[in-house]
C-alpha cells in the first residue's frame, strides 16, 4: 500500500505572506529544473508562472531586445493600456497605472465598435483596435484573447496608418493564434509575446502588473 501521508500536507502561511511564499516555491522549482531566467525579464516570467502555475512559460515567453526598457519608459511617461477583454481590464492594477498618469481601456462593448464590426464582417476585437488607435497618447496593447486584435494592429502598422508603442501578445487558442503572434514579432515593434497556443486574459494582466509593480518600485 502506497504512503499518501504527504499528499494532503498543509503548509501554514500567513495571508500576507502567501504571495512571497509562492514566489519562493517558483524560484526553487525553476532551479530544480535547471532553468536560469534573464535577470532583465525574470520578474515578468515569474509573475506569469505565478498566475498560471505553468512552468512552460519559462521557455515560451519571448521578449524583444528592449522590451522591458521600452515598457518601463512608456509607463513612467503615462502611457495608457488597451486590452481585448474586460477580464484583462479587471485584472490590471489600475491604481498603480493611474498614479503614473495612465488609464486602461477595453472597447469590446463599445456600441460604435459593435456596429462597425457587424457592418464590416470583422470581429469586435479587430475593430476595437481601430478605435484604440484614436487615443492621442502612447498605448501599450495587452492582447490575451483575440488573435484578430493582433492582426488588426499588424495591418495598421504595415499600412502605416498607426503604430502601437508596445504590444503584449498572448492570445490563447487554435485559430490564427500562433501566426498572429509571429506577425507582431516581425513588425519591429517592441513586444512581449508567448509563442505557441497558450496565453489568455489572466496572462496579459499578469504581464501588465509585473511591469506596473516594477515601475512603481522604481518610481
Amino acid at each position: 500500500m502506497s504512503d499518501n501521508r504527504n499528499i494532503h500536507k498543509i503548509e501554514y502561511v500567513l495571508p500576507g505572506e502567501i504571495e512571497n511564499r509562492s514566489f519562493e516555491i517558483i524560484g526553487d522549482e525553476l532551479k530544480s529544473r535547471g532553468i536560469i531566467l534573464s535577470k532583465d525579464t525574470e520578474f515578468v516570467t515569474k509573475r506569469v508562472i505565478h498566475a498560471s502555475a505553468d512552468f512552460e512559460y519559462a521557455d515560451t515567453l519571448t521578449f524583444s531586445p528592449h522590451a522591458v526598457e521600452t515598457a518601463t519608459k512608456l509607463l513612467l511617461n503615462g502611457a495608457d493600456i488597451v486590452t481585448d477583454t474586460n477580464m484583462a481590464l479587471s485584472g490590471i492594477h489600475k491604481k498603480t497605472l493611474e498614479k503614473l498618469g495612465g488609464k486602461v481601456h477595453c472597447f469590446m462593448a463599445d456600441e460604435e465598435v459593435a456596429k462597425l464590426a457587424k457592418e464590416s464582417g470583422q470581429t469586435r476585437a479587430y475593430v476595437s483596435m481601430r478605435k484604440a488607435a484614436e487615443i492621442e497618447k502612447d498605448v501599450i496593447f495587452a492582447i490575451g484573447n483575440a488573435p484578430t486584435a493582433l492582426i488588426s494592429l499588424y495591418e495598421m502598422t504595415e499600412k502605416k496608418e498607426y503604430r502601437p508603442a508596445f504590444v503584449i501578445g498572448v492570445p490563447v487558442g487554435f485559430v490564427n493564434v500562433e501566426a498572429s503572434k509571429e506577425m507582431i514579432m516581425d513588425t519591429g515593434i517592441e513586444y512581449i509575446v508567448n509563442r505557441g497556443r497558450k496565453g489568455g486574459s489572466t496572462i496579459a494582466a499578469a504581464i501588465c502588473n509585473a511591469l506596473l509593480y516594477s515601475v512603481g518600485e522604481r518610481d
